[in-house]
């Protein structure tokens, strides 16, 4: 008797044994992932403040084995540590994409996010999959660099600045580029650098008298000013006949047509000038 009642529930653990063996998610970013009901995946590093996607395929096997093109309909995010907060990927996105965005004031360390991918109204008899997504949170998710550190600029003649940023990150939020120590210059630049990935961005300085300046290079994450890098630089800044005959030939003066024979002559001589001295 006992046996005959015991057969059907080992039956019924076995379909649901089965189903949760079929069913999976393809996570597509910020890494690659097949996960099963209840797995694990490790996303990377984030830092306070900052947001970032999950995407997934909608596609997945059934219970039976067999492939289901669109067979999740929705990510979402559910129990998320205090202060985060989430955008559910639209429904029938595909790939579909999970924003999470985690709290400025996240202490550093691992925080586990659960994930839940939905078969809207159990259509193809998928029920609902939950994968349990790990992320560190920390401030050291990029380097910057930035060439080069000496500057020899002509006065009021604008130097361009090559800067890398290696996002080490999962983030794709935007970087604020600026320097301090230059008078009267106060430009930012907001550049993207997408996670996994170095980027390079020109960024211009500028100088109206000559002198020696130590400047201070900042790379500072926009939702995040726990997110920063500083390099130094120092610029030495000097009038010269020959900075004033390559400033005349780039066109700096605007002047009649009957002497731009003669700004020709002078950015040619300063060209050789530098070629030959590398200046």
């Amino acid at each position: 008797m006992l046996k005959n009642i015991l057969l059907p529930f080992a039956f019924i653990s076995l379909i649901a044994l089965s189903a949760n063996a079929a069913t999976y998610l393809q996570v597509q970013g910020p890494v690659n992932g097949t996960l099963h009901n209840r797995g694990t995946i490790f996303l990377g590093k984030l830092g306070p403040g900052q947001s970032f996607y999950i995407q997934a395929s909608p596609s997945t096997d059934n219970a039976s084995g067999s492939f289901v093109n669109v067979g999740w309909d929705q990510l979402t995010a559910v129990n998320l540590p205090q202060g985060w907060s989430s955008q559910a990927s639209p429904l029938y996105e595909n790939p579909m994409k999970l924003k999470i965005t985690a709290s400025p004031y996240a202490q550093y360390g691992t925080y586990n996010l659960t994930i839940v991918a939905i078969n809207q109204g159990n259509y193809s008899h998928l029920g609902n999959l939950t994968i349990y997504a790990y992320v560190n949170v920390t401030p050291d998710v990029f380097n910057l660099s930035v060439s080069p550190s000496t500057v020899n600029m002509g006065v009021s003649q604008p130097t361009n600045l090559d800067v890398q940023i290696n996002n080490t990150g999962i983030s794709d939020d935007p970087f604020v580029l600026n320097v301090t120590g230059l008078p009267a210059w106060n430009f930012s630049d907001v550049v993207i650098a997408s996670h996994d990935s170095v980027s390079s961005f020109v960024y211009p300085i500028s100088v109206g008298e000559p002198g020696v300046y130590h400047l201070n290079f900042t790379a500072t994450s926009a939702p995040s000013p726990l997110i920063t890098r500083s390099i130094p630089i120092t610029v030495y800044a000097q009038a010269s006949l020959l900075n004033d005959y390559y400033a005349t030939g780039q066109g700096v003066v605007i002047s009649p047509v009957i002497v731009e024979p003669a700004y020709s002559l002078m950015l040619f001589l300063s060209d050789i000038y530098r070629l030959f001295t590398n200046n």
